[in-house]
């Protein structure tokens, strides 16, 4: 096999680094810092006022600041390229850099803001950031692919074309494991991106490029997408907040994807920030620019202050949410479990219920998942790579500096290993099995009426988005179905932060009576001294094409955590 895809490789990583300024290169720490997420303040690059941008991290201020001209959105957009760029460098968590399209956007629009006294829509001069999926014309979009270097879009995907009427200022794109169905980031033409808590662990996959970014304060406000928790896991792994919206509620057509025509489990994009204010801005936004006049695929239903007003879970006042403490596949290590524990006391003593969830035919549903996403062979991958002759990777573990293997080589492997090539019939009988399953995941849900004590079935189920905090490189291995059942019933989703591991509060707990190998594969692999100070974050599932409840819900749950302190004890 020849050797020229290394060559392409080498060519456009060049590329991408000849595109930063070189007054902007700082001096990255040597590897031995693992937390670089101070450096952005230390490193001298950023102007006072700049790190005070930057640091805004409530995207409402920050809009607010930009509409009333305090802040210029050429200000604000640079602001956010040097500090997107320092995240670059130390996490390698970008693809796409176009400094001068951007501000030339951001200059217009403070030219339209200073000559009519308005703005141009909701998003009025706020950069964002973009996955690698993202078509933006005259850019490629390459998507970990070799064979994909040198394609350029010929137009702008539909979110593209919406986020510039709302008046974003889209600035950067992001990195992608190749093919994108991984846990990890890494891919042979921009390399791996590492978790700026801690450089030996991973952002998570596919939307770690994304989540690193925001976690660095590079972004206020980006993109991603979640076919199995794809943007759940990596703002759970780096301390952020985001929404997995249903299937179609946000207009997908024109971005580039992988298993296209796989549309049982279908991908969603939703945003990521570190605040609920700029989750709720963006779906409200591209839900108002009316997406279903440009995607044949977008759901034609309008936003609904009512539903993000709670009128179908009692206005709010008492909710009831179901806690997930274990979903019976794998059991969460001790920071997840105190997380839930936190959790639970907040919303309590803010005058709402939490009850045990009990996992429902969880097993059935993972199987049945696995087997669809696995129902082309690995085909659509390895047909891609074979076009330029790059490798399948078939392990996210660094070649130098590996963690040591500990879960065993028998657990290390890919979805798409599992089930193999099956007929159009096979994947039909699929589908049937999973309408099956959903609706008797329904009746479930439904059936907690009779312990909620409120006259409804649980408001939000409470669980972990993966059963441990972020691993060490080539060992984020599964969600162990704790993200992906949202993907699979698709219930509306939205991950948040709680707490970091702490080396005290969270020792390893003796050994269960394990499910499966998965299970005590996973319990092996935990150890404070791997994952102290790590992010430690949540979600909330909500029903299907419930946005606007499952935002106001993780409000409510979020404020609740802002009244406790790290150890978990109500606030003075």
């Amino acid at each position: 096999m020849s050797d020229n895809w290394k060559d392409i490789c080498l060519a456009r990583k060049s590329a991408q680094l000849a595109l930063i300024p070189r007054e902007w290169i700082i001096q990255v720490p040597p590897e031995t810092q693992t937390n670089v997420m101070d450096v952005p303040q230390e490193c001298g690059l950023l102007t006072k006022r700049e790190l005070q941008i930057t640091e805004t991290t409530d995207v409402e201020i920050l809009l607010n600041k930009l509409h009333s001209s305090e802040w210029s959105s050429e200000e604000v957009t640079t602001a956010f390229y040097k500090r997107s760029v320092i995240a670059q460098q130390l996490t390698n968590c970008l693809t796409e850099i176009f400094i001068e399209r951007a501000l030339q956007r951001a200059r217009e629009l403070d030219g339209i803001l200073k000559k009519t006294g308005k703005i141009v829509g909701p998003l009025h001069g706020l950069p964002i950031s973009l996955k690698d999926q993202f078509a933006m014309k005259g850019l490629e979009t390459i998507m970990g692919y070799v064979a994909w270097v040198g394609k350029y879009a010929e137009s702008d995907c539909v979110l593209v074309e919406i986020l510039y009427e709302c008046g974003a200022v889209p600035f950067v794109r992001t990195n992608v494991p190749q093919a994108l169905m991984w846990w990890e980031t890494y891919n042979h033409v921009f390399g791996r991106t590492t978790n700026p808590y801690n450089r030996r662990l991973t952002p998570g996959g596919s939307s770690g490029g994304e989540a690193a970014l925001i976690a660095m304060r590079g972004s206020p406000l980006g993109v991603g997408t979640d076919v199995g928790g794809s943007q759940r896991v990596p703002a759970a792994f780096c301390n952020l907040y985001t929404l997995r919206p249903s299937y179609d509620r946000l207009p997908y057509y024109g971005a580039a994807n992988s298993q296209e025509g796989q549309e049982s489990i279908v991908s969603t994009l939703g945003p990521m920030s570190n605040s609920m204010s700029g989750i709720k801005i963006f779906t409200k936004a591209i839900i108002d620019a009316k997406p279903w006049t440009r995607d044949p695929l977008a759901r034609k239903r309008q936003w609904s202050e009512e539903e993000y007003s709670l009128s179908e879970h009692g206005g709010g006042k008492m909710l009831c949410f179901g806690m997930m403490w274990d979903n019976g596949i794998a059991r969460p290590h001790p920071p997840l479990q105190r997380a839930m524990k936190m959790t639970k006391e907040a919303l309590e003593a803010a005058g709402h219920k939490v009850i045990d969830w009990e996992p429902h035919r969880l097993v059935e549903l993972y199987v049945n998942s696995e087997n669809i996403f696995g129902a082309d062979g690995d085909y659509d991958r390895r047909s891609h790579c074979e076009l330029s002759g790059e490798p399948v990777i078939e392990t996210m573990a660094p070649i130098g500096d590996a963690h040591e293997n500990i879960l065993g080589e028998a657990f290390v492997r890919t979805l798409m290993d599992k089930s193999g090539l099956r007929s159009a019939y096979d994947l039909w009988k699929l589908h049937r099995e999973k309408r099956e399953l959903r609706k008797s995941h329904l009746e479930h849900w439904k059936k907690t009426v009779e312990r909620t004590g409120t006259g409804r079935p649980v408001d939000a189920i409470i669980s972990p988005t993966i059963a441990y905090t972020p691993a060490p490189h080539g060992l984020n291995m599964s969600d162990s179905f704790y993200s992906t059942l949202s993907n699979s019933l698709d219930y509306a989703s939205c991950s948040f932060p709680v707490t970091f591991v702490d080396a005290e509060l969270d020792k390893p707990q003796p050994p269960h009576a394990f499910y499966n190998h998965e299970d005590e594969a996973l319990f092996n692999l935990y150890s404070t001294d791997v994952f102290a100070g790590s992010p430690v974050g949540l979600q909330l599932i909500g029903g299907p094409q419930e946005e606007e409840a499952v935002i106001a819900m993780t409000e409510i749950v979020d404020r609740a955590l802002k009244v406790y302190d790290a150890k978990g004890r109500l606030a003075d």
